[in-house]
């Protein structure tokens, strides 16, 4: 009995997703939730369990494509085709298509649009789609090694694009690239950024971490929820109607990927021990770069922490995630010299900053609540807190 492979709903306020691989070929069986495809939204990038087992007889949605919520993307079959697999381009069959590349000579509208505008041969490209198709990502990586695109609008209308200098190759954007860079920019032009820098001293945290396993990172985000309680004012996001205070804390916890960068949440994290925040945040980071996040695990939000130190950095002036109104970067814990008493220490010291929006708060708050998230690392008597 066949098993539509449908593009599920990823969220609330998701209605589309991208096929970006097929992680299974045509013909192949699959295991009942093995992983079947890797799609794409502008939230999350996850990889997609096989709802039954079976053999994937027939691909319908191909490699690049966007498609909304509810779209048959595949069928699966119990019993294993003789002869290849069906493949479908916009709910038309073509024509049978094997597993090893044979049929790979036929192209989706969408590509041989593609190729037509940017004067391509499709005979000479190498297609790495399900069956060996080409698809339209195979397209703009041809036209990105052979030269700029030959855009179909007349050169009035748009302006030319430069061509790629000797020695340059153009990378062609991903969807999860492009949603970062638009998401950024928009930021920086919404929210008035300011940044703010304090030094803590690690010593406390670093003793109450030996034997247990942990990072910094739970102990840091334990003083700012304690912090976010004293100045909720830096819980909160800005809208036409006036400021929108938070009742729940949550932490989001930005996860440098491969192509881009994700910032799942931890929730109601001042409920939450050291030894829990620490189990949390590292299984958030571990499945968000292995692409098994929910797209609900990456909304809600309502402040943000970026580790940045993990990789060496000392100082860093992050973005704000919106529609928060402030985000924490916490730099590399370093021994240093550093005056106590008169005196001069090794301590282990690391730089914090805080990006606000100056719309909703001045510096004076912004330094009242760093101070206070300063008091509570260098203070706290962490094994109440474990």
């Amino acid at each position: 009995m066949p098993t539509d492979i449908i593009m599920p709903q990823l969220g609330e306020s998701i209605a589309e997703g991208t096929i970006v691989k097929w992680l299974i070929l045509p013909g192949e069986r699959v295991e009942k939730d093995q992983a079947l495809l890797e799609v794409e939204t502008d939230k999350v990038s996850l990889e997609i369990p096989s709802p039954a087992a079976g053999f994937l007889t027939e691909v319908v949605i191909q490699e690049g494509q966007t498609v909304p919520v509810g779209t048959v993307l595949a069928r699966l079959d119990t019993v294993q085709p003789a002869a290849g697999v069906i493949n479908r381009v916009g709910g038309v069959v073509v024509r049978p298509m094997a597993p090893s590349g044979e049929g790979a000579d036929h192209y989706s509208p969408a590509v041989r649009q593609l190729a037509k505008e940017q004067g391509v041969d499709l005979a000479q490209v190498t297609g790495t789609g399900a069956g060996g198709r080409v698809t339209k990502k195979d397209v703009l990586d041809f036209i990105a090694k052979r030269g700029p695109l030959k855009l179909a609008a007349p050169a009035a209308q748009r302006p030319a694009e430069a061509a790629p200098a000797a020695g340059e190759q153009i990378v062609p954007l991903t969807p999860m690239r492009k949603t970062i860079a638009e998401r950024m920019v928009k930021s920086r032009q919404t929210a008035a950024h300011v940044v703010t820098f304090f030094e803590a001293d690690f010593s406390g945290a670093a003793r109450a971490r030996e034997g247990l396993g942990l990072t910094y990172l739970p102990f840091v985000i334990n003083a700012v929820t304690r912090a976010l309680k004293d100045f909720p004012i830096l819980n909160s996001s800005w809208g036409d109607h006036g400021i929108s205070l938070k009742q729940d804390i949550h932490i989001g916890i930005a996860v440098a990927l491969e192509d881009g960068l994700l910032v799942p949440v931890v929730r109601y994290a001042d409920r939450k021990g050291l030894t829990q925040l620490a189990k949390e945040a590292s299984d958030l980071a571990d499945r968000a770069r292995t692409k098994r996040l929910s797209p609900e695990e990456v909304q809600g939000g309502t402040f943000t922490i970026t580790n940045h130190g993990g990789t060496g950095s000392l100082f860093s002036t992050p973005i704000i995630h919106q529609p928060q109104i402030a985000i924490l970067g916490v730099g590399a814990v370093q021994k240093r010299a550093v005056v106590l008493n008169d005196a001069i220490a090794i301590r282990p010291m690391g730089y914090l900053s805080l990006s606000f929006d100056h719309r909703v708060i001045d510096g004076a708050t912004a330094d009242r609540f760093m101070s206070k998230v300063k008091e509570y690392l260098e203070t706290s008597k962490w094994e109440t807190y474990l």
